[in-house]
């Protein structure tokens, strides 16, 4: 899977540091110039669908199992890489200082209607939910947050450059 960016946090100054590896995998669905997105009203940003892949699972496991907790995803289809986002995270917990995280993201298509989600306590408490939103205003509203915003997530820059790369990569093909 190609690389799309690497990116470290501006907090850390070595990366040889005690570290952990997590693993995850984003769906990028999109319906003309919409993009099924999950908005978080605790920190006011949309992010692509996804989160971490479990034991026993492959990335497309994790990629469908993700998509049908988080947005009612069905008859997820047609997967296909996208590209590999990597970063790295202060950690302030257990015995590590850093945490490495590979985002594997691909497109998919699923059926137009959404079923029910099982989102988790935390994301619930944080005001989850799946949206339909056109890519742009997607980009212009986590723009608008990253800039004005004491309470933004760490997730947030990558999720405006995957967004960037979809609307630059995937809109001019779907227009053709």
């Amino acid at each position: 899977m190609r690389l799309l960016k690497s990116t470290v946090h501006p907090d850390i100054k070595s990366i040889d540091q005690p570290s952990f590896l997590r693993l995850a995998a984003r769906g990028i669905i999109l319906k003309g110039e919409s993009v099924l997105m999950l908005y978080t009203q605790r920190y006011d940003d949309y992010t692509l669908p996804g989160g971490g892949i479990d034991s026993g699972e492959n990335q497309v496991q994790g990629l469908i199992r993700e998509l049908t907790e988080e947005t009612g995803a069905q008859n997820i289809r047609n997967v296909e890489a996208f590209g590999l986002y990597e970063e790295y995270r202060p950690w302030y917990k257990d015995d590590f200082n850093i945490m490495r995280m590979k985002s594997y993201c691909y497109t998919c298509d699923i059926d137009e209607t959404l079923g029910e989600t099982s989102l988790e306590d935390y994301e619930v408490k944080n005001g989850m939910k799946a949206v339909w939103i056109n890519v742009h205003d997607a980009i212009q509203h986590n723009l608008e947050t990253i800039k004005n915003s004491d309470k933004k997530g760490m997730s947030i820059e990558r999720e405006t450059f995957l967004l960037s790369l979809i609307r630059d990569e995937l809109l001019v093909k779907s227009t053709c």
